[in-house]
């Protein structure tokens, strides 16, 4: 039975890691790397300084998100689907594993979008549901986990399909 994997992928060396764990372990199933561009990162904010600095922090942004994705997608053998899309890492990817697509226009006055391909053929990612989620921990503890959460402690407890966090 094939499997489709949902493998977050962030640009650390762990999450490019969680993608190759995936594919050697399940090596007859779909894999979809997505990459969720965080507003909360935003320098500029929903109400910038200056005109137009919400749209340039976005294009900034999502060029380095599709830069991401192509870097872990090479680092597999096999081919992988990518999924961009914006919004709050833990909601946005238990989401795409429910086979969701993202919300539109969230608070933060940045539309949501989801980008998807399958390593250059130009067809959209599926919005069927996943049967497995694969990402990285990046080992977080004591206070800082407090104060900044856990994107894989918030996806194991949210997601109703298995999760698998690899270190």
């Amino acid at each position: 039975m094939a499997k489709r994997i949902l493998v977050a992928v962030d640009g650390s060396e762990e999450a490019t890691e969680a993608l190759a764990f995936a594919a050697d372990e399940w090596p007859d199933a779909s894999l979809t790397a997505l990459h969720v561009i965080n507003p909360a990162e935003s320098t500029t904010g929903a109400d910038g300084g200056f005109p137009g600095a919400v749209e340039q922090w976005y294009d900034s942004a999502h060029a380095r998100g599709e830069r991401i994705l192509a870097a872990a997608a090479d680092r597999v053998d096999r081919p992988v689907e990518t999924r961009l899309e914006v919004g709050r890492p833990t909601t946005t990817i238990v989401a795409a594993a429910a086979g969701s697509e993202a919300e539109a226009g969230g608070a933060d006055g940045v539309d949501r979008e989801q980008d998807g391909g399958d390593t250059g053929s130009g067809t959209r990612a599926s919005n069927q549901p996943f049967d497995h989620v694969v990402l990285a921990s990046q080992g977080r503890t004591g206070l800082s986990r407090v104060l900044l959460g856990s994107v894989a402690e918030g996806v194991v407890r949210r997601a109703d399909i298995p999760v698998t966090v690899v270190r």
